[in-house]
């Protein structure tokens, strides 16, 4: 979940209307001309470069569904987060393919779609996909690690200001993330969690912090024990 750019075309995929799953193997995914086919849908995105995908994501992902009543979960996966080395990144349709074998859900999509969109930036981004999907109210997802480092990202106040937030518990970091630049910035828009339903819908901006029972799965941890292995 990251303020990551994106460089990987893919061509007309199956709509949100098509079956998930079907006999041909195909995983439907959002694409610049997909729009009237989310219009009036609740989208959340989880950014990143899964590096590896796992579990933990789609623990994740599974719950911002439930608890925020999204209709769809974005896995918008990027080519390299120009905040991470690019050393030991997997390639991007590598790491595509197996998001989508980790998703394994039909509300869960995968996409490389800031490569159309022609973005480097979350900020711009967003904003983009705004003007691609006029009738779609987007929730931007991310863990607390991220909320901490947020104010690095270029443009970060744009992304409070355009999109509702939801903020994950992630173990070490919660503390540190709420009493951080941005929790405090924002202090008096945050939502309670009772409100969490409609955060979609609040003027922004709004955000939420998630108590979201804990998953141990890390990516550095599987990409070292894979090359421990290798």
């Amino acid at each position: 979940m990251t303020p990551h750019p994106s460089h990987a075309a893919h061509g007309p995929l199956p709509s949100p209307g098509a079956g998930e799953g079907t006999r041909s193997g195909l995983k439907r995914a959002p694409h610049l001309y997909s729009g009237p086919l989310y219009a009036g849908l609740t989208v959340g995105i989880l950014g990143g470069s899964f590096n590896p995908a796992h579990a933990g994501h789609r623990h994740i992902s599974l719950f911002a569904l439930k608890a925020l009543g999204l209709d769809r979960v974005w896995w918008m996966v990027s080519p390299q987060n120009p905040l991470k080395s690019a050393s030991g990144m997997a390639s991007l349709s590598d790491r595509m393919a197996e998001a989508r074998a980790v998703a394994a859900h039909p509300r869960i999509e995968v996409t490389a779609i800031e490569t159309a969109l022609g973005t480097r930036f979350t900020a711009d981004t967003l904003a983009k996909l705004q003007r691609r999907f006029p009738k779609t109210r987007f929730v931007w997802l991310m863990g607390a690690d991220n909320l901490r480092q947020i104010p690095r990202w270029k443009h970060w106040n744009r992304i409070f200001d355009s999109v509702a937030v939801a903020v994950f518990a992630r173990p070490t970091y919660s503390l540190s993330a709420l009493s951080g630049q941005a929790a405090q910035r924002y202090t008096r828009r945050r939502v309670s969690v009772s409100g969490v339903k409609g955060l979609a819908r609040r003027r922004r901006p709004a955000w939420a912090f998630l108590r979201n029972p804990l998953h141990p799965a890390s990516a550095t941890a599987i990409r070292q024990a894979r090359a421990a292995g290798s």
